[in-house]
């Protein structure tokens, strides 16, 4: 007989459970008959003593199947998801749904909504009059199959242990551990029903995984989980050291995004968006190379068939998709307050998680939950790592409508920046690709 104190004591122990002590756990769990005092001692057993990679796909796994799990079968192709573990200023998935959707790959996804300094993707669609996040299960696989892409929000019925378990782990100092991390993400990833997921693992200042060897364990644990489970599965790991791209809070990002898919956004960004919609191209069986893949990518980016294919997203789900020539349709802040820089010299770093977290003091994004965001609030950065600037320049423009709020953002935002007379070496953009028991890294 299975009981949650046997499970405990085997854990830690440091042990490895079992498909079945694994079950017991979660689905009692789920359905309230174990105590959080009984989960939390397992989840510090875990944290301490770790999950084994067949733990981590056992527990993946259950979580996946605690809840309901999409059928896309009815949608013809290979299905192909897209998932980032969460940055400062990404806002790639509005940029590769249509990049990847243009080639024929159709895009069946479920995002969420921001939580911290981190933005979430429902709501930078939600910046754009009308756009509708929650549609029925029917109209999303609809909408797929006409246009070949459509972005919802998660519902409560995806992965339900994910969520019960995540609130628990965020009050008991347990979040930060690789298997955990790893079931988290891959079993809301499994249960969404695509076929195929390029992971975009962030790494560095603005992101969870500070080092690239932290980085690195998480993306094998997940390229693991992906294809064990029976999914293509690849993952990027790419720099968050600063902001990617120049604009950080929703409608901000929402203009940004529009300006890369009409061929004329960051380098860094546009760079990026390709990388992730070549890899899910190529995933997609659409090109029988990642170079071929990347220069199809390519061309529908500066032939407009990406954009094309963004208009039509957006009008598909109740969205002004003149917001594509028209930006003053977006929510606007009320103040703009200008940070400079305080001598001449290069721009050596920009600690990007201090910018998110004064994004979030504009109130571009949220403590809880439950908080209200303020869609036209964020940072517009004027000066990346390596370009130079003199003393008085515009490093950054803080938007928002709450001037106590944006004072106290300015500080933040100026202590983010580090200038120097030596201009510094700028980090590699994408600094490995992970594929299942290999790793490149460049």
């Amino acid at each position: 007989m299975i009981t949650m104190y046997d499970i405990i004591h085997n854990k830690r122990e440091g042990k490895e459970l079992s498909k079945d002590e694994i079950d017991f756990f979660v689905n009692g769990y789920v359905k309230d008959e174990i105590p959080d005092y009984q989960a939390s001692a397992l989840l510090m057993a875990i944290y301490f003593k770790g999950l084994s990679k067949k733990e981590t796909f056992l527990l993946t796994d259950a979580m996946r199947c605690s809840g309901d799990i999409v059928d896309l079968s009815s949608i013809p192709g290979v299905k192909v998801d897209k998932h980032s573990t969460g940055g400062v200023g990404d806002k790639t998935t509005l940029i590769v749904g249509p990049l990847a959707a243009s080639c024929g790959i159709s895009v069946a996804k479920m995002s969420g909504r921001g939580l911290g300094f981190t933005g979430g993707t429902i709501d930078k669609l939600e910046a754009i009059p009308g756009f509708k996040t929650s549609i029925t299960s029917q109209d999303f696989i609809k909408t797929v199959k006409t246009i070949g892409m459509s972005v919802i929000g998660q519902t409560a019925h995806i992965a339900p242990a994910d969520k019960k378990l995540y609130a628990l782990r965020d009050v008991t100092a347990t979040v930060e551990n690789i298997g955990l991390i790893s079931g988290s993400i891959m079993s809301k990833k499994l249960a969404a029903g695509s076929d195929a997921i390029v992971l975009d693992v962030k790494c560095g200042s603005g992101a969870f995984m500070k080092d690239f060897e932290s980085a690195l364990i998480l993306a094998e644990y997940m390229v693991e989980i992906g294809c064990n489970a029976g999914k293509k599965t690849a993952a990027l790991i790419t720099d968050m050291n600063q902001p990617l791209g120049y604009a950080v809070g929703n409608a901000l990002e929402v203009k940004e995004a529009i300006e890369v898919l009409k061929n004329n956004g960051p380098k860094d960004l546009t760079e990026l968006s390709l990388q992730l919609a070549a890899h899910m191209v190529y995933l997609g069986e659409k090109a029988a190379t990642i170079e071929e893949a990347y220069q199809m990518v390519r061309n529908h980016l500066e032939n407009g068939a990406a954009l094309d294919k963004f208009s039509q997203f957006v009008k598909a789900q109740g969205g002004n998709n003149n917001v594509i020539d028209d930006y003053s349709i977006l929510p606007a802040a009320s103040f703009k307050l200008p940070v400079k820089a305080f001598q001449d010299g290069f721009i050596e770093k920009i600690h990007a998680e201090s910018i998110g977290k004064a994004a979030l003091l504009t109130g571009a994004g949220r403590k809880k939950k439950e908080d209200y965001i303020d869609l036209s609030a964020g940072i517009i950065l004027n000066k990346k790592i390596g370009e130079k600037v003199s003393k008085g320049d515009i490093l950054a423009e803080i938007h928002g409508n709450n001037l106590d709020s944006i004072n106290e953002a300015e500080m933040i935002v100026k202590d983010a920046y580090s200038i120097s007379h030596i201009k510094p070496m700028v980090e590699k953009l994408v600094k490995a690709l992970v594929t299942i028991n290999n790793v490149k890294i460049y």
